[in-house]
């Protein structure tokens, strides 16, 4: 059947929607209501044939599918825009692999609830701009091998990622297509700098502290910059996926996949929702200038850092465009913070896990990993289950917890804090099973980040300085004396006055009553002395560092490298941002 759409170019925006599409909707069970209108909201332009596209189909050559993973974007998404411009057809897929999600990647609740509204975001702008999503359920590589015979594909498109299960991904796809004679291009979309050619600069092997690592990106210069954004015309200029295919495919509900609708959590996945708080936080240029990591709030009720992460995560934003939009705000002030403090110090921070993850074996192990200490840690189920469950007895880490379970982010700070009173701290439990827990919890959950972060914050790898402990009482005290985190998170707690919120197995029995908490059967007393157990864990490390220092490969350039120094402030009690009810206490 024709498309009813006059021959011209270019074609009307928006594209009026082809008749057999309504048809194909029409005839669907009304249990499929809501797949049903947002199928319709997918304005699809004429079939392939359609003397539309008949200009341009002499010009294309390929039919393409452009898978996405992590690049949930439209803008400067580079392999999307090569696909779109070297193709007659493009098919926009995402494979929803739920095995290879729950047990490789262990995505969960909270995650999944964003993942779905990041896909449903994709899914609608795509429509706008006259093509679709299809979100197709199945096994990886059959999914390619299937639907690369059916619809003649002899291209596929992907970002290229850095994580081991996605080079081996993206390796046997390569292997399908020598096999059924496709071409396959990846292209850098996730990263500020290309990976190799860092490893090249320092000699094939990962720069293994944070100032070296700057000194190797002073040779490359800026990072690339980001391709346009995609337009209409863009997709115009091609055949859209044939039409039935938006319904088939849809994005799948979270009652399809038996996600439990409770655990939805405040950040709401998307690039529209990613680019609307990028432009918030950009807003306030003289906070964007002078940005000092350190000094931002680790128990703020609201993020007191930019939040951004979990839309950097799930590539809903570009971290190449917000690096040039902080350049651009830089260029306009008078004073501006530097790495590694800085809003683009973060964003370094991150390439340069990235970096070490892609060139070091076992990343996300003791065993095999060959720049992290091997430290024989307890093995404590119960122990673990209680750090987990928010039950250690210490108000200040159970609503670090608390939050993490609910919301799916914590401040940088208190991921530390939890981290460190798990390790070295006060449990001496391994940073392994931290890491699958906040792998599990975290929006934001990064291969890279998360292992480097627990191997950093136990003292195994990166960091030396490993008698700096988190105190589980005072470090929050410090900048929040009344406990209200602790009240927002923990409200059987929140009765308690504020000299007990940080310790109230301190209060009396009567006033454990007045609060109507009493500690042992309403909150749980600590489950470790922190003293004892802080300065039993220091022996413990200080053995393990005799022991192994000579023969583990660890590499310290300077004794003030910042990576160094920025956990030194960190955890320096006289560097954190005092409330003005802090410095009243200090006073009297």
């Amino acid at each position: 059947m024709q498309c009813p759409i006059p021959p011209q170019s270019p074609p009307p925006t928006p594209t009026p929607t082809c008749p057999q599409l309504v048809h194909s909707l029409s005839i669907l069970p009304a249990a499929d209501t809501g797949r049903r209108l947002r199928a319709q909201q997918c304005q699809l332009p004429a079939q392939p044939g359609c003397s539309l596209h008949a200009a341009a189909l002499g010009r294309m050559r390929h039919h393409t599918i452009h898978l996405f993973r992590k690049g949930l974007r439209l803008h400067d998404n580079p392999a999307l825009l090569a696909a779109l411009q070297s193709s007659e057809v493009v098919y926009p897929v995402y494979i929803l692999d739920r095995a290879f999600m729950t047990s490789v990647m262990h995505i969960g609740a909270l995650r999944w609830h964003f993942l779905l509204q990041s896909l449903e975001d994709l899914r609608s702008s795509l429509c706008q701009l006259g093509s679709c999503l299809l979100v197709i359920q199945g096994e990886y590589e059959s999914v390619v091998r299937d639907h690369v015979q059916k619809w003649n594909i002899t291209q596929v498109t992907l970002d290229e990622e850095m994580e081991p299960f996605y080079k081996e991904m993206e390796a046997n796809i390569r292997g399908l297509g020598e096999e059924l004679g496709f071409e396959v291009l990846s292209l850098m979309g996730h990263s500020l700098y290309n990976t190799q050619r860092i490893l090249e600069l320092n000699g094939g092997t990962p720069p293994l502290t944070y100032k070296r690592f700057l000194r190797i990106l002073a040779l490359l210069g800026d990072p690339e910059v980001p391709v346009r954004n995609l337009t209409a015309e863009d997709f115009q200029r091609c055949s859209p996926p044939e039409l039935g295919l938006a319904e088939r495919y849809g994005v799948p509900l979270p009652t399809d996949l038996k996600i439990p609708p409770e655990s939805i959590s405040p950040w709401r996945g998307g690039e529209s929702e990613g680019l609307h708080r990028l432009e918030q936080h950009l807003a306030d240029q003289g906070w964007v200038a002078s940005f000092t990591k350190p000094k931002t709030i680790p128990n703020s009720l609201l993020p007191s850092t930019t939040g951004l992460s979990p839309y950097f995560s799930m590539g809903c934003l570009s971290v190449r465009s917000f690096f040039y939009r902080l350049s651009n705000i830089y260029a306009q002030a008078k004073h501006h913070s530097l790495p590694p403090v800085s809003l683009q110090g973060q964003l370094l921070w991150r390439e340069f896990f990235y970096t070490v993850a892609s060139a070091t074996p076992n990343f996300t192990k003791m065993a095999g990993n060959p720049i992290c200490l091997q430290i024989r840690w307890y093995e404590d189920a119960e122990r673990l289950h209680r750090w987990k469950t928010a039950q250690t007895g210490f108000p200040w880490i159970d609503a670090i917890m608390t939050q993490l379970r609910q919301e799916g982010w914590i401040h940088h700070l208190a991921r530390h804090a939890a981290a460190c009173f798990l390790t070295r701290g006060d449990l001496w439990i391994s940073w392994e099973e931290g890491m699958k827990v906040f792998e599990e919890l975290l929006l934001d959950a990064d291969y890279s980040i998360n292992a480097g972060n627990w191997m950093w914050l136990s003292a195994s790898a990166f960091f030396h300085q490993y008698t700096r402990i988190f105190c589980p009482v005072r470090f929050g005290r410090r900048t929040d004396p009344e406990g209200e985190y602790i009240r927002k998170y923990l409200p059987i707690l929140k009765n308690f006055p504020s000299k007990y919120i940080y310790e109230p197995w301190t209060a009396s029995e009567e006033e454990q009553k007045q609060a109507g908490c009493i500690i042992g059967r309403d909150y749980p007393f600590p489950m470790v002395d922190h003293k004892e157990a802080s300065d039993h864990n220091l022996q413990l490390m200080k053995q393990v560092r005799e022991e192994q220092y000579r023969t583990a490969q660890l590499t310290r350039d300077d004794a003030d490298d910042p990576m160094e120094m920025k956990l030194k402030r960190d955890l320096s009690e006289e560097n954190l941002p005092k409330t003005k009810a802090a410095r009243m206490t200090e006073q009297a």
